[in-house]
């Protein structure tokens, strides 16, 4: 209904994982890169990791995309809520493969069957498995156990788990450290800088329609930064009702007044938090990682001086 009042094509600020909103920072970009590499270089398993909102599932239906342009074979798993038969139904109808038994040891066969006609022609097979924190401990085992369906050279299935910081408390227990063994690569998604989340805010309206008028003024961006502590998601859920609210007061320009009463309204407060996931000690490198702060307060430094410095 907003749409029209402020020259919008389409609302840019929908929770729904579309790529095409992607906001590319630094570390969104280096998590990409480091799981595209994995899946070049037959890495075996690549771990992606952050905290809820941050973009995981974003970044997934990116690579997606790509696997799709590289004619890669891909099964993606969203539900890890399945039974050790279900999720192997589901892995082999997604990739297309037909069997009619239920039986682990026929549906392995099969798998391997197809993963070496996939190997003879020269393309590659990736599982791609979210929400991996809900995985059993059986379940994680029972994946591992699919790399070891290779050739004397290669892995023939490329595995990727993605998951909040409570999958890294998983692959470090003892009763999983074969398949901590097994990640190569580790990917993880950051909240925004509170620079990133004013460019996440433009870039979004700009996809959405925007012909570059100023909708939000920079103490709303603010604003919205210090409620949503640069979580993607939150920030979606605040710029979404400032809109609106906005279109009902006739105001063009989304105020920070706004903002705050939005905040108010789904009780976002200003409290201190921990986002940062306890170190995983396994010697692997991490990509896409950074310190952060100890408490949730973002940098009190104003953007309108952030904005000004950059001018200069």
């Amino acid at each position: 209904m907003y749409k029209k009042f402020f020259g919008l094509r389409e609302n840019p600020f929908n929770v729904n994982p579309d790529p095409r909103y992607l906001y590319l920072t630094r570390h969104i970009q280096e998590a990409l890169a480091c799981l595209i590499y994995g899946i070049q270089a037959r890495k075996g398993f690549v771990l992606l990791t952050g905290e809820v909102g941050t973009g995981k599932t974003t970044v997934l239906n990116k690579l997606l995309g790509w696997c799709r342009q590289e004619r890669i074979a891909t099964a993606f798993m969203f539900n890890p809520r399945l039974s050790e038969a279900e999720f192997f139904d589901f892995m082999l109808a997604d990739f297309g493969i037909p069997c009619d038994s239920t039986l682990k040891s026929r549906t392995l066969l099969k798998l391997n069957q197809w993963l070496l006609e996939q190997h003879q022609r020269g393309s590659r097979a990736i599982l791609i498995v979210d929400e991996a924190q809900n995985l059993s401990f059986e379940m994680l085992e029972e994946i591992r156990l699919l790399t070891n369906l290779e050739t004397s050279t290669e892995k023939l299935l490329q595995i990727v788990l993605a998951g909040q910081p409570e999958l890294e408390d998983k692959v470090n227990d003892p009763r999983l450290r074969q398949l901590r063994q097994r990640i190569t690569l580790w990917a993880k998604t950051r909240p925004l800088t509170l620079l990133e989340t004013s460019g996440y805010i433009k870039e979004r309206l700009r996809i959405g329609g925007s012909t570059g008028q100023e909708i939000f003024s920079l103490a709303a961006v603010e604003a919205v930064h210090r409620h949503a502590r640069g979580i993607p998601r939150i920030i979606n859920l605040i710029c979404e009702h400032a809109l609106i609210s906005s279109f009902v007061e006739h105001s063009k320009t989304v105020s920070a007044k706004i903002v705050e009463e939005v905040a108010g309204d789904f009780d976002l407060q200003e409290v201190a938090f921990e986002l940062a996931p306890k170190a995983a000690n396994t010697g692997l490198p991490i990509l896409a990682d950074r310190e952060l702060p100890q408490t949730g307060r973002p940098p009190s430094v104003p953007l309108s001086r952030v904005a000004g410095e950059q001018k200069n």
